[in-house]
């Protein structure tokens, strides 16, 4: 999507920000894929920016904004380092948003601050072994006793588990009553009872550190459940819902550096006297990549739009993921091909950027999760 569609304000973050992926997030990406070490550097770095609070009202030390505004930098940051703009979604889109969207006024002058400034990492426990789509199966329970609920059960692929000071966890009270018996609490990092055994061998995003949850007789404060009782399981579906918007924004970032990636090779890398740029099937490669990545974006760019304008998005909102994801894997998946042997191999990026991508057809909703919420919505909202 050419920057003349996007605001003043919309373009200069787009230029700090690549600005700042180009210089300090694509040279050490590498790195930190090989390593599997958190990359603290560029979250400080993004901290640093202000983009911690992004979204985030000011009075609660944030830095304001808007959701366009939002999708335009996880876009840049995926660009430059997918792995780091996992880390950055989980901590911002689905823990501090979370607080600040249902939180009190007390919890969120206690916890938002230090998570919109990047002194506190944030963490969202949902998905258990026996429940990950099918998210109102959880088994872990929070039953409540003498001003607190005692947490017991098992969460696992938690991002950013192992460096969190703040859990959103939800648990159930009373699995009798469904996804009515949900709550959202917040629990600290450190608490009695909540143990954190990282989780390893992924496939790609190797640098943002996933870990197993495991919780025994852990007491959390009654006043660290958000909203009112029962309602945890509704706020976990409408901060997924927005969340979605910046995985897709996500798998654009990832789709665009694989694409420059193909373009870049093309132009320089030569086979029978030319360069291979100059093959038509080497430029519909690019064309098709070119096109897929620019109405991925304009979908992300529309269900923004929407959720700014406080107008339905769900499904708008489950368009953009479940398109922008395929798209990341094709784009992925054609720069490899354009480099052919020698994109198979690292230091080469296109095999990362292969790796990375699978795994947003996956999270915060598979691509099949997807066409249900679509198709449900679509035939609830045409009568049928």
């Amino acid at each position: 999507m050419s920057e003349l569609l996007l605001a003043d304000d919309e373009r200069l973050l787009k230029r700090t920000v690549r600005d700042f992926a180009d210089r300090e997030l694509a040279p050490r990406a590498a790195g930190h894929d090989e390593s599997g070490e958190y990359p603290w550097e560029n979250l400080h770095g993004l901290a640093g920016l202000g983009l911690f609070g992004l979204t985030l009202d000011e009075k609660y030390g944030g830095s304001g904004g808007t959701t366009r505004q939002l999708a335009v930098a996880v876009e840049e940051i995926a660009r430059g380092c997918a792995a780091t703009s996992v880390a950055y979604i989980a901590h911002l889109s689905l823990c501090a948003q979370f607080i600040h969207a249902f939180g009190s006024e007390g919890q969120k002058q206690q916890f938002v601050p230090p998570l919109a400034k990047g002194q506190a990492i944030g963490a969202f426990a949902l998905t258990e072994p026996g429940s990950g789509s099918d998210a109102g199966a959880m088994r872990t329970t929070a039953i409540k006793t003498d001003g607190h609920y005692v947490l017991n059960g098992t969460k696992t692929f938690i991002t950013n588990a192992a460096e969190a000071s703040t859990f959103i966890v939800m648990a159930t009270r009373d699995r009798s009553l469904g996804t009515r018996g949900v709550e959202a609490l917040v629990v600290e990092g450190g608490s009695a009872g909540l143990s954190i055994i990282p989780q390893h061998g992924k496939m790609g995003v190797r640098a943002s550190s996933t870990a197993e949850l495991v919780f025994q007789d852990c007491a959390v404060p009654e006043e660290n459940r958000l909203g009112d009782e029962g309602s945890g399981f509704r706020e976990a579906m409408e901060v997924l819902s927005s969340s979605r918007i910046s995985i897709a924004a996500q798998c654009v970032g990832i789709a665009q550096a694989a694409y420059e990636a193909a373009v870049s090779y093309a132009k320089q890398r030569e086979a029978f006297g030319q360069r291979i740029a100059d093959f038509q099937a080497i430029q519909w490669m690019i064309v098709d990549m070119a096109t897929s990545i620019d109405a991925a974006r304009l979908l992300v760019m529309r269900a923004a739009t929407l959720r700014d304008r406080g107008l339905p998005f769900v499904t708008e909102a489950s368009m953009a993921k479940l398109f922008a994801s395929r798209v990341a894997v094709e784009s992925a998946d054609k720069a490899l091909q354009i480099h052919g042997g020698t994109g198979y191999f690292s230091p080469t990026p296109v095999e990362r950027y292969y790796r990375d991508a699978k795994v947003t057809e996956i999270y915060e909703g598979s691509s099949e999760i997807q066409r249900l919420i679509i198709a449900r919505n679509i035939l609830q909202r045409d009568g049928m």
